[in-house]
């Protein structure tokens, strides 16, 4: 009888997406996955082609900040606990692997009590506050930068990198002209403002179109609900809410790439060896992860930074006239760098600890 491995994460994409990535080698081992989310988050629509088992558990926030909220979320983590206790015992996996988010809190801490091995991963520099509070009970903790490891528990840390979704290297030039309707005279820009959108970088885009279009064809992935319906004809500019199927496409079709920073983002766009320009998030709307990914990335001379505040339209122009420029020694940077085989190293863990 094949081994069972429980997945989860989620609240955004960047929780799932390295999921996604371990399924096809996952299935490939034998495992028997199930996957384990919130009941209506951006997991559950993600992994809806993957024909997993698929369940929902109550899940709450915890905030560093004033919220009324506050006073609700813990008795919605405690019912997401009894939820997830139910149903490991109901699985019997022989092992979990736990992308972060709030939603894995009441399913590792669940999986404690059951004695079942849990492996975290950490996409960030610094660690967000859901996996901290795994740590204690994970039997080895995943990370991706050399920076992080000093944050993480001894004996438990181990540097792996973040699994890609091999289908992003199967994109097509030409199948993305297709969707796009673009020619072959212009370069590509793709803007990527993450699965919740940008709304800074949707602004700044859609302000400088005249200009951009002069000299490039714009592909923008802007987030849900996030359209600009007196733009949806207009040459030379594709808009989507949100790029699944068509996203590798869009991803060959492009010359260079805007971005926000977040870990998973721009690790695909350093194994996909795309010039890109990063616009993290500022500390002011995150812990400040993305400034240090974004950091991290402009060091090892993979990406250039421009930062929310000083975003404007003449700022922007420039960045992305020199990223077009000199693209090609961002490539080289890029060819250069150790590529780490997240995949089979965390596999590797996967079959250690499941034994």
């Amino acid at each position: 009888m094949g081994k069972k491995i429980v997945l989860t994460g989620g609240g955004t994409a960047g929780h799932v997406t390295p999921n996604l990535a371990l399924i096809p080698e996952l299935k490939k081992a034998g495992y028997d996955i199930t996957y384990i989310g919130s009941y209506d988050g951006i997991e559950k629509k993600l992994i809806a082609d993957f024909g997993i088992p698929y369940y929902g558990v109550s899940t709450g926030k915890l905030r560093r900040y004033l919220d009324p909220k506050n006073f609700s979320d813990p008795f919605r983590i405690m019912k997401g606990f009894a939820e997830s206790r139910k149903l490991l015992k109901k699985i019997k996996p022989d092992i979990i692997f736990s992308k972060g988010g709030f939603v894995s809190v009441p399913v590792i801490r669940a999986a404690s009590t059951l004695k079942i091995p849990c492996i975290i991963h950490e996409s960030d520099i610094t660690v967000g506050l859901a996996n901290k509070l795994c740590f204690p009970v994970a039997t080895k903790v995943c990370c991706n930068f050399p920076e992080t490891m000093q944050y993480l528990p001894e004996g438990k840390a181990v540097l792996t990198g973040t699994p890609i979704r091999t289908e992003l290297t199967e994109g097509s030039r030409s199948r993305g002209m297709e969707m796009c309707g673009f020619t072959d005279d212009k370069p590509v820009i793709l803007v990527i403002g993450g699965s919740q959108g940008a709304g800074s970088i949707n602004k700044i885009v859609r302000s400088t179109l005249p200009k951009l279009l002069n000299e490039y064809q714009v592909i923008h992935i802007c987030g849900k609900d996030k359209m600009d319906n007196l733009l949806l004809n207009k040459p030379g500019y594709a808009q989507f809410e949100f790029l699944k199927e068509g996203l590798k496409d869009a991803i060959a079709l492009s010359d260079i790439v805007v971005s926000r920073a977040g870990a998973n983002s721009i690790c695909e766009l350093l194994a996909l060896r795309k010039p890109n320009l990063l616009i993290p998030l500022p500390a002011s709307a995150s812990r400040g992860d993305q400034l240090l990914n974004a950091a991290s990335f402009e060091k090892q001379g993979f990406s250039m930074v421009l930062h929310e505040e000083d975003l404007d339209e003449k700022s922007f122009m420039n960045a992305l006239a020199h990223l077009y420029e000199n693209r090609q020694t961002f490539i080289d940077a890029m060819n250069k760098s150790d590529q780490m085989q997240p995949t089979l190293t965390i596999m590797k863990l996967i079959e250690e600890c499941s034994k």
